[in-house]
């Protein structure tokens, strides 16, 4: 008899296999273009910042985050103009090149992973970066996060398209190209993996995190060698692990995810707004920039990337009055602007919206080090905006240096996840992809069918057919209209011989075999069977290969019948499991009881 215990020892906790070498060998060179990408970005923002603003391009080829101080332009009101400029010809280029590169960039890489088997076009890697750079240079209220993001996911994409490699791998090659392009930018390898994982892969396993971990490094290593400043914003704060203070954390989480909430409703209500012109798309980034320039006029400090700001806030250099201006200013046109459908991102809106918030509020808050309660308040945000809170967490404590502020920030950061959960159906990453018809499930969860066993889920009854019977008998048998379409052929000491369906049937008299030859004599190979302690997964895929509906389950010991499993028995394994969960979920939530209407 089979040994039971050889299933077991033959079964992985994992699936990776020694390919992974091969991947992360790829992602090596994915995220070295990748990274190259985002200085390319950075600098060219900044150049086109300097020839709309000042009249000469800056080059630094460091990502020297955009330091030019825009309300010191020579042209005055005139400057209302430039963001317009920008947005006419980020809708040119998406006009006649490709739609692709409108929106923030994240979207778009979840899209392509989900719905285009992970495939970009190599237009994307080329006028993303360009569309998002006019935009930014020219005033328009992003970051370069979000482009850099979708063009190193692009840039390997375009690297595994030319590599014979599988779907998934060509999906972890397209992540790892957004992960390096996300630490260029900011520095941030952990953050990066972590939002590779709670936003991109949809799944947790070493063959898609190894490979990506390695892009993250890779990228972190040449911006160190490119000797760019790390951590970009240093912060050295302190505070007491008290009552009051963990109240402080709950009340800025709470404060920054009804900001999450509130922002997500403005995006996504601008964008209806735009969709309701009569006027084609193309148009509509020129139209947002007309209100980026006039905010830009009452608050110089809310156009283009504006890092300085987040630098300023946590220094404790800006009063709570200049926060409120500049959050309210950075949120009305960074909403208009990319409701437009222009090109830019979300992550750095997010990050001064939510600081300016936190330092708005530092008077009503417990005393803290300067700029603490903006530091909270922006990683809450970006978390409850996202629902990425291990994310922003770690983002927060990598771009600060400060590791001290983990248990705090990962309260803000919960706290706010738990608002826009509870009050939003889509996060502003998935409601872009909702509206154009793919709904996604954001939840990883071990499924059922792996941990059941078959000997929880099969059907005791069974009706089998003797393998004396002939072919005539055996399809005469079959006919019944309450006969299940498949039947175990066994003896009357419960031995297996295998199945006979109408679809045996017929091959068999495809065969030339007579209507008196008995089953027994026509099942010549051994029987496909089931084991009671095998995994409900591993059944479904063999019925999947065979195309059969159901299976006999022998005991290992004996070999005998024991029952059968098929579909039906699997899948109401998972409605029990439903079942239960919500019968248990109602025992703290008072519902309230149907009453038919009177008639």
């Amino acid at each position: 008899m089979n040994d039971p215990g050889i299933e077991s020892r033959s079964l992985s906790d994992f699936t990776a296999r020694a390919r992974v070498l091969v991947i992360a060998g790829l992602a090596v060179v994915v995220a070295t273009v990748s990274f190259g990408a985002g200085m390319l970005l950075l600098d060219m923002i900044r150049a086109i910042t300097g020839l709309a603003y000042f009249g000469r391009p800056e080059l630094s080829l460091r990502p020297a985050f955009i330091g030019l101080h825009l309300a010191q332009t020579p042209l005055g009101i005139l400057a209302v103009i430039v963001p317009v400029l920008g947005g006419l010809l980020a809708g040119l280029m998406a006009r006649y090149g490709t739609p692709q590169i409108r929106g923030h960039g994240i979207p778009e890489a979840l899209e392509a992973i989900l719905i285009g088997r992970s495939r970009m076009r190599i237009k994307t890697a080329i006028l993303k970066p360009l569309a998002s750079a006019l935009v930014i240079g020219t005033g328009g209220p992003f970051g370069a996060e979000g482009p850099i993001i979708m063009t190193g996911g692009a840039i390997g994409s375009l690297i595994a398209q030319a590599l014979p490699v599988t779907d998934r791998e060509r999906k972890t090659l397209l992540v790892a190209g957004a992960v390096a392009g996300m630490t260029a930018v900011f520095g941030t390898p952990i953050a990066a993996v972590l939002l590779a994982v709670e936003l991109l892969l949809f799944e947790w396993a070493p063959r898609s995190f190894i490979p990506v971990v390695v892009a993250a490094i890779v990228a972190e290593l040449e911006r160190a060698s490119w000797h760019v400043p790390s951590p970009l914003f240093p912060v050295s704060g302190l505070m007491a692990l008290t009552g009051r203070d963990l109240a402080g954390w709950l009340v800025v989480g709470l404060a920054g995810g009804l900001l999450a909430a509130g922002l997500t409703r403005l995006v996504y209500a601008c964008e209806d707004g735009f969709q309701r012109l009569p006027v084609h798309w193309m148009w509509w980034p020129a139209l947002g920039g007309i209100v980026v320039g006039i905010g830009g006029l009452i608050d110089p400090h809310a156009l283009s990337v504006g890092y300085g700001n987040i630098a300023r806030m946590l220094d404790g250099a800006v009063l709570p009055r200049g926060a409120l201006t500049l959050l309210a200013v950075k949120a009305v046109i960074w909403a208009i602007a990319l409701g437009s459908g222009t090109s830019g991102g979300v992550l750095a809106p997010l990050l001064i919206i939510g600081c300016a918030m936190g330092t708005a509020l530092n008077g009503l808050l417990p005393a803290a080090s300067p700029g603490l309660w903006g530091l909270l308040a922006m990683a809450a945000t970006m978390s409850g905006a996202m629902r990425a809170p291990l994310t922003a967490t770690f983002f927060a404590v990598e771009l600060t240096g400060d590791g001290h502020m983990l248990v705090p920030l990962l309260t803000a950061c919960a706290s706010a996840y738990t608002v826009t959960v509870l009050l939003l159906k889509r996060s502003i990453l998935t409601e872009k992809l909702a509206r154009r018809g793919h709904h996604i499930t954001c939840e990883y969860a071990i499924d059922p069918l792996a941990v059941t066993r078959v000997s929880d889920a099969l059907s005791e009854s069974v009706e089998t057919v003797s393998p004396s019977a002939t072919l005539d008998e055996a399809a005469t048998l079959l006919k019944g209209p309450a006969r299940e379409p498949n039947m175990p052929v066994a003896d009357a000491a419960g031995r297996v011989y295998g199945i006979v369906n109408p679809a045996t049937l017929a091959e068999w008299r495809r065969l030339g075999m007579a209507g008196h030859t008995t089953l027994g004599a026509a099942l010549t190979r051994p029987p496909d069977v089931a084991y009671p302690d095998e995994c409900l997964a591993s059944v479904a895929e063999r019925l999947s290969a065979l195309g059969q509906s159901s299976l006999p389950v022998v005991s290992r010991d004996t070999g005998h019948l024991v029952g059968a499993i098929g579909w039906s028995d699997a899948m109401a394994v998972r409605t029990r499991l439903h079942a239960a969960e919500e019968e248990r979920s109602a025992f703290l939530v008072r519902t309230r009881k149907r009453t038919r209407p009177d008639r």
